[in-house]
């Protein structure tokens, strides 16, 4: 399955359209991290995470991991786990996958900048949840229902492009 994000935000499938957040700066070719765009390209998807305490189980053929309190994902552009889950060790340098607010109750990995990681390039690039479709840091954002829907309809062949 391919799905696509145009600029108009709008996700399209051959089944469905969806609407969608992306970055606040729009799409771009040559992203930077913190430059709040979402990366232009051809993707993968990586595994589906999700908080068990709120979301009791998503039916998807992506691989799936369970989100604990100890659980970041690294955005410090020097470190040797730089755009990688990690355990929380440190105060600064990651985005924190336990959240209060419920933007990452479930997320699945967009496959930017992950296989040959390039340092200051973007990370943390995930289709997340949203109750308001307000811009993102970079990332591409779902209300819950068309999450689900989403993650139903994908497969480990599923790809992503970004226009």
């Amino acid at each position: 399955m391919l799905i696509k994000i145009k600029k108009n935000s709008l996700i399209i499938t051959k089944k469905c359209k969806i609407k969608c957040a992306i970055g606040k700066n729009g799409t771009k070719k040559n992203k930077i991290e913190g430059d709040k765009s979402t990366p232009k390209g051809l993707y993968s998807l990586g595994s589906l995470y999700y908080r068990p305490d709120r979301i009791k189980n998503i039916k998807t053929k992506l691989p799936k991991i369970k989100i604990n309190k100890k659980m970041g994902w690294c955005n410090l552009s020097k470190n040797k786990n730089y755009n990688k889950q990690i355990i929380i060790k440190n105060k600064s340098g990651f985005e924190k996958l336990y959240r209060l607010d419920h933007k990452y109750d479930a997320l699945i990995v967009i496959n930017y900048n992950i296989i040959k990681t390039i340092p200051n390039k973007g990370s943390a690039i995930f289709i997340h949840l949203t109750k308001n479709y307000n811009p993102t840091s970079g990332c591409i954002a779902l209300k819950l229902k068309d999450f689900i829907l989403l993650a139903q309809l994908c497969n480990r062949n599923t790809k992503i492009k970004i226009y």
